[in-house]
């Protein structure tokens, strides 16, 4: 993984990896249309609620995205407004009914100084551990070609840490490319069960959980 340099620390840390998946495991895509649909839900979220999501893929029946807020607070609404808005148009569009959604999602704290990186790269992988693909960025409905060839998927916000590869976007690019392919197993399964933050003891320290999800402390509140 590139040297993460002094003038790449970032003064905010706190990432949200968000996972949801399709009731009993069921399908949540179907085609292309329901793929870009979700994509503009989400991409209308972002703007409204100034969200950047660095990583993101949608898989037939879940999803991934790593993504980041100014008030964290807000992330609970935020994305039950975007799973209302993705059931509302698949039971409009299939006559389904009942729950599309398997449960509430769930949101694992990242340390983005830590791990911006590497829960990109496992994120983006997910077509590949799938089978689906044999490179991450031939995967239509993920980040990973917005780093390697540089489309422009209106939604993805460019990972600030993407300037610690070479310095030429071309060379940057390739570099991301075989990021991509030299994944390290024992990382990747820091991201799989989100129930636990990642990060380091000074980060985790810094989070309490409230009705589900992980928030930051509030100064003068430190743990025991």
């Amino acid at each position: 993984m590139p040297h993460l340099a002094r003038k790449h620390q970032l003064t905010s840390s706190l990432l949200y990896h968000i996972y949801n998946r399709g009731n009993a495991k069921s399908k949540i895509f179907h085609n292309t249309k329901d793929y870009e649909r979700f994509m503009v839900i989400l991409s209308a979220y972002a703007k409204r609620n100034e969200l950047r999501i660095y990583h993101w893929v949608l898989m037939p029946n879940h999803y991934h995205l790593l993504l980041e807020l100014d008030e964290p607070r807000k992330l609970s609404s935020i994305m039950a407004g975007i799973g209302r808005s993705y059931v509302h148009y698949h039971h409009k569009t299939y006559q389904s009914a009942g729950h599309l959604w398997q449960d509430r999602f769930k949101s694992q704290p990242v340390d983005k100084e830590m791990y911006l990186l590497a829960c990109g790269r496992y994120i983006e992988r997910n077509p590949v551990k799938a089978k689906i693909v044999r490179y991450a960025e031939d995967y239509a409905y993920s980040s990973a070609a917005y780093y390697v060839s540089g489309k422009d998927d209106a939604l993805t916000q460019g990972n600030l840490l993407f300037d610690s590869f070479e310095s030429q976007s071309s060379q940057r690019r390739e570099e991301y490319k075989e990021f991509l392919r030299d994944f390290d197993q024992e990382e990747e399964e820091l991201f799989v069960d989100l129930e636990y933050p990642q990060g380091s003891k000074e980060f985790v320290n810094r989070l309490i959980k409230k009705k589900g999800l992980f928030l930051p402390r509030r100064r003068g509140r430190p743990s025991k």
